[in-house]
């Protein structure tokens, strides 16, 4: 039987009961991360963490549940769900799905419903960027931001501009550029900047909410702060590596500061992923505009390759595999790097990496609260306590971790999910099987008024105009 919060006073109990000691630390709701790929094939390869052993190292970082996005299979939205059901078996903490949109035709659209109304998925992910696989032209976007809004499902977009993406990375190579510097040369921020600012002015354009994956750069995050600040319903997620990395690696010529944890050309390689890290500059203006409430909460993005399948494109950047770590690392990086830092308060640390996650998928207070009824994913993080992060250390398959040797403070101590502890003394508690799927409804808080809107535009439209037609 799962647990569920019960909120008590003064209380006896029983000999067996295990009583956990938090004096002078923060017991919170556990982490939801919005945003993971796990057991995904991509780039012609696979993710190397399955559902088992990324969501073993979300549980050792504090993270309870996460949100995997669904690739179809041929376009098939149900043969894509069929295949996570089944790669799903082996998870060992709660999970959602997001589901991906990369074809568009009267099937699809039919999925969708099936998706929403049957199987509990309240999202749809268009991209916008990696030409010939998984983009989508503007016609289809609009298509399924209208289907999705008539379904009360959340739009999402992977914003870059694709074919512009597409002509740098020729740009790239033509000019021998072939090392991972020239992934970064060939989507420069304004490229994610001029698809988001597409795909919002879109959305407004539909009247429905819409929440942009992965915002790594000043030019995107500006223009959700634009689209909010006049009143348009826009979620920006920012992802832990986009507020912690920058990509100097990528210019260094020496190698110097090359961990020793790879052979140092495969180092750079690891930081390969899209939209790219950015230069200095770009996260701590995220990190500014996630604690003045533009950027709403952080994901991760986690999808993660071993240091053999990022060669593939070792003389060729075109083919590394694209994907960053970060569900082990998340819920320790954004405290220590917002909170220790005192960005944010502790309250706020809360609610970017757990309950408006939870509120926007519309699965509070089952999740992201610590009230009753609540389904009791608590953790208990020392503020005081230091953390190392290093691939000797993590619960991945990959053998190598893109934030190997970062420091800080405010560690995950005790991980409790659905009432039992399962990562407590560095140690796994967690068996494969013992996670639930998590159906999420349509028609969360960010719809609130859409209705009322889409009444108004219409009562204020003067057209048509009636014309009388004069007889000759």
């Amino acid at each position: 039987m799962r647990g569920l919060s019960t909120v008590l006073g003064e209380f006896l109990v029983d000999d067996d009961v295990v009583v956990l000691d938090a004096t002078g630390k923060y017991v919170m709701p556990g982490g939801i991360d919005p945003h993971t790929h796990l057991d995904m094939e991509f780039m012609g390869t696979q993710t190397i963490d399955d559902f088992f052993s990324g969501q073993a190292a979300a549980l050792a970082g504090g993270t309870t549940m996460h949100i995997d996005f669904v690739i179809p299979v041929d376009g098939s939205l149900t043969a894509g769900l069929k295949l996570y059901k089944q790669k799903a078996q082996k998870s060992c903490m709660d999970y959602g799905f997001h589901m991906a949109i990369t074809k568009w035709d009267e099937v699809v659209s039919k999925e969708m419903d099936l998706m929403v109304k049957e199987e509990g998925i309240n999202s749809f992910k268009f991209f916008m960027s990696y030409k010939g696989s998984f983009m989508i032209n503007d016609e289809l976007l609009i298509e399924g931001f209208k289907k999705c809004k008539s379904l009360g499902a959340l739009p999402m977009v992977h914003a870059e501009n694709g074919d512009a993406v597409f002509e740098g990375q020729k740009r790239m190579i033509e000019l021998g550029i072939t090392g991972p510097e020239g992934h970064a040369l060939s989507r420069p921020p304004l490229l994610e900047g001029e698809a988001t600012a597409r795909a919002i002015r879109l959305a407004r354009f539909v009247n429905t909410p819409l929440y942009v994956v992965h915002v790594m750069s000043i030019d995107a995050m500006e223009e959700v702060a634009k689209a909010r600040k006049s009143g348009q319903r826009v979620i920006g997620e920012p992802v832990v590596s986009g507020l912690i990395l920058n990509d100097s690696v990528l210019w260094d010529p020496d190698f110097s500061i090359a961990s020793k944890q790879v052979p140092l050309v495969i180092f750079f390689i690891l930081y390969v992923m899209s939209p790219p890290i950015r230069a200095a500059g770009h996260a701590k203006a995220l990190q500014g505009a996630l604690s003045s409430g533009v950027l709403q909460l952080v994901g991760t993005d986690h999808c993660t390759f071993s240091s053999t399948q990022k060669a593939f494109g070792i003389d060729d950047f075109r083919k590394i595999p694209n994907g960053v770590n970060g569900l082990e690392e998340r819920m320790h990086l954004v405290w220590d790097t917002m909170v220790e830092s005192g960005q944010i308060s502790a309250r706020d640390y809360v609610r970017i990496t757990s309950t408006e996650c939870a509120k926007i998928f519309n699965i509070y207070p089952r999740k992201g609260a610590i009230l009753p009824g609540s389904d009791a994913d608590i953790i208990i993080l020392n503020p005081n306590a230091s953390f190392t992060i290093s691939a000797k250390l993590h619960q991945y398959r990959t053998d190598t971790n893109v934030y190997e040797g970062v420091t800080g403070k405010g560690k995950v101590e005790v991980t409790i999910a659905g009432g039992k502890i399962v990562w407590q003394n560095g140690e796994l508690k967690a068996f494969p099987g013992s996670g639930k799927y998590v159906e999420m409804r349509p028609f969360s808080y960010v719809f609130d008024g859409i209705e009322k809107a889409d009444s108004n535009y219409l009562s204020s439209l003067q057209a048509p105009v009636k014309r009388s037609r004069s007889s000759t």
